[in-house]
């Protein structure tokens, strides 16, 4: 994707905490620019008053919706038009959907066919439905504690979090399958699949990103698990090959 692409940011305020804005805009940077940055919300409601000073320091927009009927989300509906608005009227590459709401599925999966890319942000309670429409999502509270636990590690604790990180995603049936298929997709003739090749596949089917599972790179993510094994060839070209398959 090119650094310049133009990103166009919604963020359904009721759904997402301010305290993450720092860390999507930081993310979104490495794409291209923020140039639309929208808040929806009733901002007279006092749960999102740690939104305000957020707002003003990161030139985010605040778009202001009363709440006209109980049990009814006008919000989200005022985001859905604004969406829509933007794919038919603006120049935008990336739309970024903040919300862990799986109400903008439909949303997302109608830019998509746009030809747009769209990038999701929310909480580990995020319905999959939603997650798995998204051309990337990242869980903001996963990405959290992640770095926390990076700014503060215990002496002699490195090894032992290593190590639950890998139990814990060597039980994850759907992402080993989802591994397994796409080595067999792209592997060679000896059974060796490209890292970078592996990554493009996943992308191009589902939403993915190693960060979710507490790795920063998808090789720290195979390394961590005990079913593959990795090489290094030219100096910095990986590969990867499922061990069971080529004893």
């Amino acid at each position: 994707m090119q650094t310049k692409s133009k990103i166009a940011l919604f963020i359904d305020a009721d759904n997402a905490p301010a305290s993450h804005i720092d860390s999507i805009l930081s993310e979104l940077a490495s794409y291209g620019v923020v140039n639309i940055r929208r808040a929806y919300g009733n901002w007279t409601n006092p749960t999102l008053s740690s939104w305000e000073e957020r707002l003003h320091e990161n030139a985010i927009q605040p778009i202001q919706q009363f709440d006209m009927t109980k049990g009814k989300n006008a919000t989200d509906m005022a985001l859905v038009i604004d969406v829509m608005d933007t794919l038919y009227t603006k120049s935008v590459d990336v739309i970024c959907l903040v919300s862990s709401d799986c109400d903008f599925m439909p949303l997302a999966t109608r830019a998509l066919a746009d030809g747009k890319t769209v990038i999701g942000f929310g909480e580990r309670k995020t319905p999959l439905a939603f997650v798995n429409s998204c051309s990337k999502f990242l869980y903001l509270d996963k990405k959290e504690k992640q770095k926390e636990s990076e700014k503060t590690p215990e002496k002699g604790k490195t090894q032992e979090t290593t190590e639950k990180k890998s139990i814990s995603i060597n039980c994850d049936t759907k992402l080993m399958d989802l591994l397994r298929q796409t080595v067999e997709a792209v592997e060679d003739d000896e059974g060796w699949a490209k890292l970078s090749l592996i990554g493009g596949h996943i992308a191009n089917h589902t939403s993915f990103d190693p960060r979710n599972y507490g790795f920063k790179k998808l090789g720290e993510l195979f390394q961590a698990i005990n079913l593959f094994e990795i090489k290094k060839t030219q100096g910095s070209v990986y590969w990867v090959r499922e061990k069971k398959r080529w004893k």
